[in-house]
């Protein structure tokens, strides 16, 4: 990479952020997500995602430090130069809530980024670097993939809908099991006087 390419990125990121990213390799992937940092381009199963300035700028910078608290304040100072007067709180929120929404997760059940209340925000998906693009997967085992994980089976975590399924399941058999009884009840009883 030239050195001409660092500024190109984003003026308003740090030297020190922007040393980082060229130090780092080019791809990142996570979840069901794809990341090509040279070409600031966030993709999910191969459809590009809307991630722009701020917002690519945030994953960015919590996919560095993965598994760190990154503050509110290391935010600011990736986000806004020093004399740019805007209310860095409000916008932060707004910042990481658009991420979240973008990555389709909710402050409640985090997949990728927590809140760690008020000190700023981590990363807690698990993501891999590679100079070398990621193989895409076929949607069929993407969606394989997804639906093993959605059942617990890849997590090792037992997940309650399972249990619902399964205790629906159970139910629905116990009621036809239950009525097959009651309709041979039913025969054996009434059906020799239906035929006199």
């Amino acid at each position: 990479m030239s050195p001409d390419f660092v500024p190109s990125l984003d003026p308003l990121m740090d030297a020190g952020s922007l040393k980082d990213l060229v130090a780092s390799p080019r791809y990142v992937r996570f979840g069901p997500f794809l990341v090509d940092r040279q070409r600031q381009q966030v993709s999910r199963g191969g459809t590009r995602l809307r991630l722009q300035g701020k917002v690519y700028q945030v994953l960015v910078v919590l996919i560095q430090k993965q598994g760190e608290v990154v503050t509110r304040e290391e935010l600011r100072q990736a986000l806004w130069p020093a004399d740019t007067h805007v209310n860095y709180d409000a916008n932060v929120n707004t910042t990481v809530n658009k991420l979240r929404q973008a990555l389709g997760e909710s402050t409640e059940k985090p997949t990728y980024i927590e809140t760690i209340p008020r000190k700023g925000y981590s990363f807690i998906g698990s993501a891999e670097f590679a100079e070398a693009p990621f193989p895409v997967e076929s949607p069929g085992s993407q969606a394989a993939s997804d639906s093993a994980a959605a059942t617990g089976i890849l997590s090792g975590r037992t997940e309650p809908r399972k249990w619902l399924t399964l205790t629906i399941v159970i139910l629905i058999l116990a009621g036809v099991l239950l009525g097959a009884g009651a309709a041979t009840l039913w025969i054996a009883r009434f059906a020799p006087r239906l035929q006199h």
